[in-house]
């Protein structure tokens, strides 16, 4: 499958509530790569693209100058960028690196607002991730406030496995809040 042809799926099978004008979006993207362990998004930066995941890993995470802690990784096709930078023009406090050679799909903010200007979707586009962000940060939050690291571990082994097969364990542990060795005695026990 082509990365239009990824990008076109999403939106159809994502945002079906808006046809006009989709294939023009998805042509005004324009491709970009990336190699292995290149910072794509640097924390109290503005994000000014949308940024489309067509193939590869990236890590997302927080960074003081004593620790990391990673909070999601993306391994399938979809949107990656920093909306609350992107829409209200604030820096990010996320880091984006990538964990293999990345292939994006990029459009510039100034791109996409003459875009919405033109067919009006893309204010409901961006509501309807913004609540689908809300979504699912709170259940983030509330499970790692809930549940131990391993019956997170067995949530990402239900929800998440590719996960398990395509990135480093050491960021599980991390994504998890323990030490890479804690990680490996919860898997010897499973």
């Amino acid at each position: 499958m082509t990365t239009t042809d990824k990008l076109s799926l999403f939106f159809s099978n994502e945002f079906p509530f808006n046809k006009e004008g989709l294939e023009e979006f998805v042509n005004t993207f324009v491709i970009k790569s990336y190699k292995k362990g290149e910072i794509i998004l640097q924390n109290d930066t503005i994000e000014n693209e949308l940024r489309f995941l067509d193939q590869g890993i990236i890590r997302e995470y927080y960074a003081s100058n004593e620790k990391e802690k990673n909070i999601n990784f993306y391994t399938n096709p979809t949107f990656i960028t920093d909306f609350s930078s992107f829409t209200h023009a604030t820096p990010t406090k996320k880091y984006q690196e990538c964990i293999t050679d990345v292939d994006l799909r990029v459009l510039s903010k100034e791109k996409f607002l003459a875009f919405t200007n033109q067919y009006q979707c893309g204010k409901l586009f961006i509501e309807t991730i913004f609540q689908r962000i809300v979504v699912n940060k709170e259940t983030e939050e509330f499970n790692h406030f809930v549940n131990t690291a391993e019956e997170l571990y067995l949530d990402i082994m239900k929800t998440k496995p590719d996960w398990l097969l395509q990135i480093p364990q050491y960021h599980i542990a991390s994504y998890l809040g323990i030490t890479p060795e804690t990680l490996s005695r919860i898997r010897k026990k499973m």
